[in-house]
């Protein structure tokens, strides 16, 4: 049988620019807080909205869609959650991304329910009650927030903060390793960001107590959700990974505004896998002689600050706080509020209240000394001083682990070799002397290197390997571990790591240059492969009040075909209300694409570099391919005027040349017989009297 037509809940789009300016004026306050979406209240029920199926079986479905005109993600708050046993919530995007099962174990002892973010303005939301329990289930959708910010970077890429920051998985994080394992990204009240870190308390145990800002608290913290382990595999970029280590819900335990502190309990206690730490604290009131800053800026993933100055004791906006003057490396943002500062020592010392913004700023943290006695009754008042605890501390006598893999380029130029660097770990409870790295190019060598030294638990050390021949186009490196000190490794799951580049040899200097319009935050752009879509270059956002700055983004590309994007939140393009921006992409003193600013909300142009040379736009598609896709028997027409002898050369998804055919230039279309190709999308390369054209095109039976 066929199931009905989701009804769909709707709103309008909203007004960005105006949402942005109010941002702004909160960010010179000094709040950071950062908001991403706008919380619409809703009333959306099992009985009032959406509609129910009846399976064959005598199981129900109910479904409804929610669309958010124009929005970059779709989230929302079951104000009620009362699911049976068997019963299951799925919550799916268009495109196929899903969150769920949510079950009645998802928010134990609890009838309210935060959902998070999926990207895009249209969501599905189904419930699957079986018949057994048919009647039992009851859901009520009391808010969705409408996102006006990109979350998840789709089109910003991952590098929605300062290029200050440190990613936590960069060498100068690995004596952090488990502060960093504390920290979570927050969504607050459905449309905010804030961190806070999980806290030990005096008996050991792993309570899921968490502390972050006084002014994160809004809502209900019922419907929050924390977000564990969000952060970049590699240190030069962020490179995405899930954000699906996630609790949902907590319950407020105190708070005050005299050091801007709260204290929260998790509904649920974040499962082994997360791998969480619960970080010490030091309530004594001595001033931290360095101090480290982890956090999620801008809501972007986690990264790592840190100050070697002592910091001085003042009050800021009515708490008593410390101050930390120009972070030495680092920053924070919007989005950090809440977020730890820790000691030399790696203990709390406090959170993360407000501050200046940029590079170099000055932040207030309210002092844990000072919320400590408020939050004893739940921590416990054991001592001044307190060390962290670890549920998934070493059980394993001897486990060799691979923390990282540094020092091979995300997209490397001219460069026909690395010699990564890898990070390995002991996690066992015996000192490590000895372990076996077995590396891997995917597709070329391999071979193993062998490390000896003294590593006690928990610490690490950089092994640098050997050098490596690399391929042009797509690379992949690998690294295991084995034989810890000569013997089984005794846990498997943390022995492999592996890391994705990128290699342009030859590679062509290509300069994307971008001028500006008065509102910068707003700008941000990519340029990906023609073929496959695979991510190459991107930046954004900048500086406000910038009209007529000048940016140059120098890219490296390999020979091949190139889509430039370029994104403005506002829909306003970079001309001509709010200054006069435009842009060009050049190489080698030619002109591959230029454009005056005039747009919405994006602009595209294909452009193609061939030998270090850049070479036509084709937004005017000069070749012509048809039938396109076709199942092996291609038509192709040359520009108007063309003479003499033309090459054709076929390229697949991997730049293997599979085809190539060399013909006179004749009048109408030329016939190419590509029927012994899969089927799949290839690169079409036609060189004639001097030029390079190229065209996609498509086999599919």
């Amino acid at each position: 049988m066929g199931l009905s037509e989701v009804p769909v809940y709707k709103r309008n789009a909203l007004d960005r620019q105006a949402l942005l300016a109010e941002d702004e004026q909160r960010a010179a306050d000094g709040n950071k807080r950062l908001r991403f979406g706008v919380n619409h209240a809703t009333d959306l029920t099992l009985d009032n909205s959406g509609v129910w199926d009846v399976l064959p079986n005598g199981d129900r479905v109910w479904r409804l869609s929610i669309e958010l005109k124009e929005a970059f993600s779709i989230n929302f708050e079951f104000n009620t959650f009362e699911v049976p046993e068997g019963g299951k919530v799925f919550v799916y995007t268009p495109s196929g991304e899903t969150l769920g099962a949510f079950t009645a174990q998802s928010n134990p002892g609890h009838t309210e329910l935060g959902v998070g973010l999926l990207p895009g303005d249209r969501i599905t939301v189904e419930y699957d009650e079986p018949a057994a329990v048919a009647g039992q289930g009851r859901l009520r959708i009391g808010q969705v927030t409408q996102g006006y910010r990109d979350s998840f970077a789709a089109r910003k890429g991952f590098n929605e903060s300062l290029g200050c920051n440190n990613n936590v998985i960069c060498p100068e994080g690995d004596p952090w390793n488990a502060q960093i394992r504390s920290v979570a990204r927050i969504v607050v009240n459905g449309g905010d960001w804030c961190t806070g870190q999980l806290i030990n308390n005096c008996s050991n145990d792993g309570t899921p107590y968490f502390l972050t800002a006084n002014h994160c608290v809004s809502g209900s913290v019922s419907n929050w959700v924390f977000a564990f382990n969000w952060e970049s595999s590699t240190c030069a970029t962020n490179t995405n990974t899930p954000m699906n280590q996630t609790v949902s819900g907590a319950t407020l335990l105190e708070n005050s505004g005299g050091s801007d502190v709260a204290l929260l309990r998790l509904n649920s206690t974040p499962p082994s896998g997360y791998n969480v730490y619960y970080s010490g604290w030091d309530a004594s009131g001595a001033a931290p002689l360095d101090q480290v800053g982890i956090h999620h800026p801008s809501g972007d993933q986690k990264k790592i600050s840190f100050n070697g100055e002592t910091s001085a004791s003042t009050n800021y906006g009515g708490a008593q706080t410390w101050q930390v003057d120009a972070w030495d490396d680092g920053t924070t943002e919007g989005g950090s509020s809440g977020s730890g500062l820790w000691d030399q020592n790696g203990r709390l010392v406090g959170q993360l209240f407000g501050g200046t913004f940029g590079c170099n700023c000055t932040d207030y943290y309210g002092k844990f000394s000072v919320s400590h006695p408020l939050l004893d009754e739940w921590l416990g008042s054991c001592a001044d001083i307190l060390d962290g605890h670890d549920p998934n501390a070493a059980s394993f006598a001897v486990d060799g682990a691979i923390q990282g893999i540094n020092n091979i380029p995300e997209n490397g130029c001219n460069v026909s070799s690395v010699q990564p660097e890898v990070v390995i770990r002991n996690a066992g409870t015996s000192t490590l002397t000895s372990l076996t790295l077995s590396w891997q190019l995917v597709g070329g060598a391999s071979g193993t290197e062998n490390w000896t030294g003294s590593l006690a638990s928990g610490a690490t050390a950089t092994v640098t390997m050997p050098t490596v021949t690399v391929a042009n186009g797509l690379n992949t490196y690998t690294v295991t571990s084995g034989l810890p000190n000569g013997v089984a490794d005794m846990n498997n799951v943390n022995d492999m790591r592996d890391v994705e580049f990128s290699i342009a040899n030859p590679g062509a200097q290509v300069a994307f240059n971008l001028t500006l319009d008065d509102y910068g935050s707003e700008t941000s752009w990519q340029v990906t492969t023609q073929v496959g879509g695979a991510v190459v270059g991107s930046g954004g956002g900048y500086p406000d009040d910038a009209d007529g700055q000048l940016f140059i983004e120098d890219l490296c590309l390999a020979e091949g075909c190139y889509v430039l994007t370029i994104f403005d939140t506002a829909e306003d393009g970079l001309c001509c209300d709010y200054g006069t921006g435009s842009y060009t992409v050049t190489s080698g003193g030619q002109t591959l694409v230029t454009g005056n600013g005039v747009f919405s909300d994006e602009v595209s142009h294909t452009f193609c570099v061939e030998n270090s040379v850049g070479l036509v736009d084709l937004n005017g598609g000069a070749l012509a391919v048809w039938p396109n896709p076709g199942t092996g028997e291609f038509n192709v027409t040359l520009p108007h005027g063309s003479a003499g002898v033309v090459n054709y050369e076929v390229i697949d998804a991997t730049g293997r040349l599979v085809h190539a055919a060399q013909r006179s230039v004749q009048p109408g279309a030329a016939v190419l017989d590509l029927g012994g190709l899969n089927n799949g999308i290839y690169t079409l390369k036609a060189t004639v009297d001097g030029s390079v054209l190229i065209q996609r095109l498509v086999v599919r039976r």
